[in-house]
């Protein structure tokens, strides 16, 4: 049975989720909850155990030196909460950490028993695919849930999707399953500029959770970070010119696709931001912090904390300079059908690839006979 003993009572609580590896293209639903980390110092109370879930040969544990004394990190997933001030505060359960390699629903369950003792409200999941998107234009991000009733409500897509999924898509059938409201946010990542990270499709995340959950998020440099990534793209599309030349059709396909939709709601959508950030809304100044105990370094450890030593995973890349473009030439018969597998050692193909070969948002069910679950 899980014990919460150092986390206080939480206010209207919503668990936000992010999981590196084979859901997180260009790293940006990991740094987003990272993000949000940071700015609510966010400090970690719980942390699974690496031993139930993890194949330390595909995520190896790293040794670092802490004054002189060598400690080893795990590979895992940590829980932390902060809460957000302002005229109405509630509170925010982060989730980070990485695809796990193994009992695929004994994590899930015991991610929903924290949940259920928190008096949680909702899951948002954050996730990222590889897209036929350009990155000259905003960066699609697309809400999903399996519950119709919520679907309706909130205006989000009832997911369709069939085929391979991810911990994203189990995580989100298991809520459903256990009668908590479940959301993805999926952001679409340019396929020939993988490399993370990828700040703007950090940002379009938040910016969509912002709306979903109606609180205001500090962003920090963010904007800066994903105006510097875009002109570095930008200069190393136009020294090729078959890339420059693939970049445009995609603009004019994806101008094409959205010409009927360039009223209405997004415009309202963006307008409601810019009124709220104006105003100084919700989540403007972050009040304390829901655990007076643990920390995201791993010291002083609270009752409930296991493998918690030293920064942990999904940490995300700091702000570095843009990355290198590959150059390749127009798409091939593989990635005209949609995004295709990362080199990576984490990475599997894209979730999102259907028969159409366009790319969705992946929430698949949960009995998909998966080789990872027990």
């Amino acid at each position: 049975m899980i014990e919460l003993e150092g986390v206080p009572e939480l206010i209207d609580p919503v668990m936000v989720a992010a999981f590196e590896g084979w859901n997180d293209a260009g790293d940006a639903a990991s740094t987003a909850v990272g993000h949000l980390d940071r700015e609510w110092k966010g400090e970690v109370f719980a942390a699974l155990d690496a031993e139930d879930y993890y194949d330390f040969q595909v995520n190896r544990p790293t040794v670092w030196l802490d004054g002189g004394a060598r400690k080893i990190v795990w590979p895992t997933t940590r829980l932390s909460v902060v809460r957000v001030g302002g005229e109405k505060p509630r509170d925010l359960v982060l989730v980070r950490g990485i695809e796990p390699s193994m009992r695929w629903r004994s994590f899930c369950n015991e991610i929903l028993g924290f949940a259920h003792e928190l008096g949680v409200e909702m899951v948002v999941i954050l996730g990222a695919l590889l897209g036929d998107t350009p990155h000259t234009r905003p960066v699609p991000v697309s809400g999903v849930t399996s519950d119709a009733d919520l679907a309706r409500t909130m205006d989000l897509e009832e997911t369709r999707y069939e085929g391979p999924t991810g911990i994203v898509g189990i995580l989100q059938e298991a809520c459903t399953h256990a009668g908590v409201p479940a959301v993805s946010l999926w952001a679409a990542v340019p396929h020939y500029v993988s490399q993370p990270p990828n700040p703007k499709a950090t940002l379009a995340l938040l910016n969509r959770l912002e709306d979903l959950i109606g609180l205001r998020i500090p962003l920090g440099e963010l904007a800066e970070d994903a105006r510097a990534w875009q002109l570095g793209v930008d200069q190393l599309a136009a020294e090729d010119s078959e890339v420059a030349e693939y970049v445009q059709s995609l603009e004019e396909a994806r101008d094409t696709a959205e010409l009927p939709e360039a009223s209405g709601e997004a415009i309202a959508r963006e307008f409601e931001r810019y009124l709220r950030r104006r105003d100084g809304g919700p989540g403007q100044v972050p009040g304390g912090h829901a655990t007076e105990t643990g920390s995201g370094t791993g010291e002083g450890p609270g009752p409930y904390l296991r493998d918690t030593s030293g920064p942990g995973p999904g940490s995300g890349p700091g702000r570095g300079k843009p990355p290198r473009a590959p150059r390749p030439g127009p798409p091939g018969p593989e990635s005209s059908a949609g995004p295709g597998p990362e080199s990576g050692p984490d990475k599997g193909p894209e979730p999102g690839a259907g028969p159409d070969g366009k790319p969705g948002p992946d929430s698949g069910p949960a009995d998909d006979g998966d080789s990872s679950d027990d």
